[in-house]
């Protein structure tokens, strides 16, 4: 009777201790540093570019280029896959997982292919400008650059019926009026910053400019495109950065960006090491993730966001 009155107490004991690890695990923080209560945000975006591309554009097939006028036949297949498949590859495991993201929809990709920027936003995920076409803004006049980006914001907002308040610049590479062309035509922030991993202020002719800064480290272009990553180091990669933002998280603001490409983000191995990812995030509280509108708006007027004028000679 001793020896299994002993057995029962030590089995409640371990009971006791993985009880009291759980709940180690779910404590909810007593104080958030975010307007939302969260320890950590995460904002996905996916853009979509099939169409928008100049002949010559980088692809798998950039190493050994045709002569310039012939068709690249293998790479404009590459691209499309971005419009036939991986687009609503993406848009099916973000419904599943109720996650809405932000969709930086190049002009030129909305007018070859309506029906994928109308799917991105009848789901309700957010669309932002991403330019008319593949093409430099650094290199143009104030005049030339206000056009080339109100030009690209209307014709999408023809085609889904939303105006887009945020900007990406084509590879991030936007010139000194960028922000004063983009606070004109009335947007809310630009994403082309690598500063931070969390938003702040910019003062653009006086006035807030929020920036939400974009990711190269959680960049499927960079990493899988660029530097041949495996998905599964795509996805380890993902899971350390969030471990050490979200441990931050107790302590200060803390934004996670990721960052998918309609025909690299949209394959079948990716998007598995993204479904890998949110499982996992799902096992910690205080995870949120929100489109990168929201997270503007939410910290636009919150006095704990930072004012950063690291750029204040080119804002004025």
């Amino acid at each position: 009777m001793k020896k299994y009155t002993a057995i029962v107490s030590l089995l409640i004991l371990m009971m006791l201790l993985v009880s009291c690890k759980g709940a180690k695990d779910s404590t909810v923080l007593s104080k958030s540093h975010w307007p939302n209560g969260a320890q950590l945000v995460v904002s996905v975006s996916m853009q979509f570019e099939t169409g928008g591309q100049p002949e010559g554009a980088e692809s798998p097939f950039s190493g050994n280029p045709l002569p310039k006028g012939q068709p690249d036949l293998a790479a404009d297949s590459w691209f499309r896959y971005g419009a036939k498949e991986g687009v609503y590859r993406m848009l099916d495991l973000w419904k599943k997982y109720d996650i809405k993201v932000t969709s930086h929809v190049v002009g030129q990709a909305a007018v070859k292919y309506p029906e994928v920027a109308k799917a991105i936003a009848d789901q309700g995920h957010e669309i932002a400008a991403h330019g008319m076409t593949w093409d430099n803004q650094w290199n143009k006049n104030y005049e030339e650059e206000l056009k080339f980006v109100k030009d690209g914001i209307d014709t999408v907002e023809a085609i889904t019926g939303k105006r887009g308040v945020g900007y990406n610049s084509n590879w991030l590479r936007r010139g000194p009026n960028t922000l004063k062309v983009l606070q004109e035509l009335g947007f809310l922030y630009h994403i082309d910053d690598l500063s931070r991993d969390e938003p702040f202020i910019t003062m653009v002719n006086g006035k807030k400019f929020v920036v939400i800064p974009y990711t190269l480290r959680n960049n499927d272009i960079v990493n899988i495109e660029g530097k041949h990553w495996s998905p599964d180091q795509f996805l380890n990669q993902l899971k350390l950065e969030f471990d050490q933002l979200y441990k931050e998280g107790t302590t200060k603001r803390r934004m996670m960006s990721i960052s998918f490409h309609d025909r690299i983000g949209g394959s079948p191995a990716v998007v598995n090491a993204m479904e890998q990812f949110i499982k996992y995030t799902r096992t910690k509280t205080g995870v949120v993730y929100m489109r990168k509108d929201a997270i503007a708006r939410l910290v636009q007027n919150d006095p704990n966001t930072p004012i950063d004028n690291s750029e204040e000679k080119y804002n004025n």
